[in-house]
Order: structure tokens, then C-alpha cells, then sequence
């Protein structure tokens, strides 16, 4: 099975840890690294100023300024710990080529996706993938999103579920990607025994991931050898959340201290 990577800049933990977890049971073929402009990122503030309102991007401003302040240098400290776990059990990421480009729906990304012909591809990216690159890979374009679907779509899902005491619903989605938002054939859901009083959102949605790399490796390889059933999905709500309000930090906090969970 051959594989690709797309992966932010920066993200070393997606880059190399994620990167030599692929490599141990596929052909990593190459690693698309996505080094943004800042019109990118204008973009994506006013998308969430037109998705929540002016006055709530506060909240989500005031939000991330709290998590830089209280969590963010813990968390790297912990990713750091993990990215070293992770190189111990996988071995160090080998000679993989790279394409750094500023998008994944760059024409240099869709060449270097067709020259290097992959079975699946992994999206562990922000940006959302056009037909014309995510069709690219034989068996499909996956991704791991930090949230149940479709309940819990676009961004920041665990995170969500937290605030709305949706405990059940803390997890990972293994799907394909499709033309839409997180609402691509589902095959699997991870999580784990996260602690909601004292660990952060980062932390819990990343761990849904590196906590069961080994359940999602073994589904994969049966999606790709064709003996995956989907799972159905009919039926259910499906909701789009935005960025993490802190608002809504306070209550999910206040509800773990009174649950003492």
C-alpha cells in the first residue's frame, strides 16, 4: 500500500511522527507540506466572523489568548514527549520526499500526488481538499477528524462535545473524504479514557488519534484490501462547529468540576 502525507509546516508531530507511524506498515511515498500565506489565515478569521458574528469572535479570540497563556507551552512540552515516544517504537522518519507548497489544492501538489501515484492519502490539514486532488489517491483521501460525525463536523469537535456535556461523543472520525464538509463515508470511531477535568482540548483531541494508531492502521489496511464496511450514519444530526468559544471553555470546566471528572 502505498501512502502520502499532508501535513501543515511546522507540525512536527504530524510530519514525523505521524509520517514514521505511516512508513511502518505502508510505502510512504512523499509528504505534502502546506506553508501558508497570510491571506489564508485572513480568510479563515472571517470565516469564522461570518459564521459566529463579530461579538462572538471575541469569545474565540479571549479564548485562544487564555489556552496560549495557560496550556500551550505544557501541551508542546507533552507533544514533544510524544513525537520522542513515537520515534522509539516507529524509528525516525527516513529520506521521504517532500513538496512544500501553499496549498494542497496547488497544481504543484496535484503533479506530485500523480507522479508518486498513492493508494491512500492522509489529510491531517485545515484546508479543505478539491475533487480534483482528493480522487487523486486509488483507494481514497482519509481523514482523522478530532470529532464523532456527523454530529460533531468541521472543526474542533472533541472540543464541542465537551462543552455540551456530550461525553459519548469524544472521539475520533476515520473517514473518506467527499465534496463535502466532514461527510464522507464513515469507518471508524476512536477514543479513550480522557480525563475532561484536567487535560486540554489539544491534548484530548490529539490523543483520540495517537492512542489508537495501531486500531486505525489495522482498519486502513482492510479498507484498502477492500474488506472495510462503512458504517451508517443515516438518521443522525449532523452539526458544523467553528473555533472554541471561552465561553463555552467555562462551562465544560465547571461541569467537569462538578461531575469531578
Amino acid at each position: 500500500m502505498k501512502s502520502i502525507l499532508i501535513c501543515h509546516e511546522g507540525a512536527k508531530l504530524e510530519e514525523e511522527g505521524l509520517g514514521a507511524w505511516l512508513a511502518s506498515f505502508s510505502d510512504l511515498a512523499g509528504i505534502v507540506i502546506l506553508r501558508e500565506k497570510g491571506q489564508r489565515k485572513f480568510k479563515r478569521v472571517r470565516k469564522e466572523i461570518e459564521r459566529s458574528g463579530f461579538l462572538r469572535f471575541l469569545d474565540v479570540a479571549a479564548f485562544r489568548v487564555f489556552y496560549k497563556l495557560r496550556f500551550a507551552a505544557d501541551d508542546l512540552s507533552w507533544e514533544l514527549e510524544k513525537l520522542r515516544e513515537i520515534k522509539e517504537e516507529y524509528g525516525a522518519l527516513g529520506d521521504v520526499p517532500r513538496l512544500v507548497t501553499h496549498s494542497p489544492n496547488s497544481k504543484a501538489a496535484e503533479k506530485f500526488l500523480k507522479e508518486h501515484a498513492p493508494d491512500i492519502v492522509i489529510a491531517r490539514c485545515k484546508v479543505i481538499l478539491q475533487k480534483r486532488i482528493f480522487s487523486i489517491a486509488k483507494t481514497g483521501t482519509f481523514v482523522m477528524h478530532p470529532g464523532i460525525c456527523p454530529e460533531y463536523r468541521n472543526a474542533h469537535g472533541c472540543f464541542w462535545a465537551l462543552a455540551a456535556g456530550d461525553t459519548e461523543k469524544v472521539g475520533m472520525t476515520l473517514l473518506k473524504i467527499d465534496e463535502g464538509v466532514d461527510t464522507g463515508p464513515v469507518y471508524g470511531y476512536f477514543s479513550y479514557d480522557f480525563d475532561s477535568l484536567n487535560e486540554s482540548h489539544i491534548k484530548i483531541q490529539t490523543r483520540v488519534v495517537l492512542d489508537n494508531l495501531d486500531a486505525i492502521r489495522d482498519k486502513l489496511i482492510e479498507i484498502h484490501e477492500g474488506k472495510a464496511e462503512k458504517l451508517d450514519t443515516e438518521g443522525r444530526e449532523s452539526g458544523v462547529w467553528g473555533h472554541p468559544w471561552l465561553s463555552q471553555y467555562i462551562k465544560w470546566k465547571r461541569r467537569a468540576r462538578r461531575e469531578g471528572k
